[in-house]
């Protein structure tokens, strides 16, 4: 007979490092809010990516707030979420709540926003029209009679939208886009500069086919900023942000922060990833111990395993010995 023995956990020293982390998540979980991120102080650049921050989680009785938690801030990312809310607060109606948020990065990075709408009061209501670029030739875009037929109906609210659009009598399949939102002509721009094919077209062809699905299922033109242009002023917020590498003061951080603290979604960028991250709390620091571990009770627990796996071969031995040989039948 033989002895398995089992080891019921196995983790290397960066394994068991990750554990802990995740377990100290568990029991200090933190919820950021707006507020806290005021609280936020500035410490230094590292490693030309980050920027290191102490922010409170808590309120002293005296109301003021002291640091206890220390974050990352990834760069790149903060600056993206301040260019892109930049850019929105430009183009969205005023529906939306209207946000400051000064422009001190951008303007002292000499990083120039592209002007992609226009103020345009119609009837009184204050709403701001797209500002559109002219396509020479047109573009040819094919649609379904249903749809042709919708774009005809909504076709002048859809020039609010930076669209204007052509049906000619030859096809029933068939509009002619002779504008489109400035900030697409922006984008095939940057496209072509960096050697990439042309995107225009497949974004075009992405912006009507949302805005039928939008009259089909709500049956007008919606007064929010369209999810296709957010999705091109999200790359055009990255192209020009501060990138990783990029060497910044104590100044220019502490105004990154300050703008990002501004914003409306300052825990993550454009396209939705995590702005900062936190490390550790120093009160919890502070407060645990770190258990050294008992080398002498390791030892033996040691030798005893080694003895106690030695002692098992000895006497499966001494079984196979004493057992008299078979014989054949």
């Amino acid at each position: 007979m033989s002895y398995l023995r089992m080891v019921a956990v196995d983790v290397s020293s960066g394994q068991a490092e990750s554990l802990a982390v995740k377990i100290h998540n568990i029991l200090y979980p933190y919820r950021f809010t707006k507020e806290m991120i005021h609280s936020m102080q500035v410490l230094q650049q590292v490693d030309s990516k980050f920027i290191a921050c102490l922010m409170s989680t808590k309120t002293e009785e005296n109301g003021e707030a002291g640091g206890n938690l220390l974050v990352l801030v990834d760069q790149h990312a903060a600056h993206e979420r301040i260019r892109l809310e930049q850019l929105i607060i430009d183009g969205v109606s005023l529906l939306l709540p209207r946000l400051e948020c000064n422009g001190a990065i951008s303007a002292h990075r000499n990083l120039r926003l592209p002007d992609s709408y226009e103020k345009q009061q119609a009837q009184g209501s204050g709403r701001k029209k797209l500002l559109s670029s002219t396509l020479i030739p047109p573009l040819e875009i094919t649609v379904t009679e249903e749809q042709r037929r919708l774009l005809w109906c909504y076709h002048k609210n859809l020039e609010d939208l930076g669209l204007e659009l052509v049906f000619p009598d030859t096809s029933d399949s068939l509009v002619l886009v002779g504008k489109v939102p400035l900030c697409f002509v922006e984008r095939e721009a940057n496209e072509l500069r960096r050697g990439r094919s042309t995107v225009t077209k497949s974004i075009v062809e992405e912006f009507i086919r949302e805005q039928v699905e939008l009259l089909q299922t709500t049956g007008g033109i919606q007064g929010t900023l369209p999810l296709t242009v957010q999705k091109v002023l999200a790359s055009q917020a990255c192209h020009g942000a501060i990138k990783f590498n990029d060497g910044l003061s104590l100044q220019e951080s502490c105004r990154l922060i300050e703008t990002l603290s501004s914003c409306q979604l300052p825990f993550q960028c454009a396209h939705g990833r995590p702005s900062m991250l936190p490390l550790a709390d120093i009160d919890h620091l502070e407060q645990e111990k770190q258990i050294k571990p008992n080398l002498a009770k390791l030892r033996k627990m040691a030798q005893a395993w080694r003895l106690f796996g030695k002692a098992e071969c000895d006497t499966t031995q001494s079984l196979q010995q004493s057992m008299p040989p078979c014989e054949p039948p």
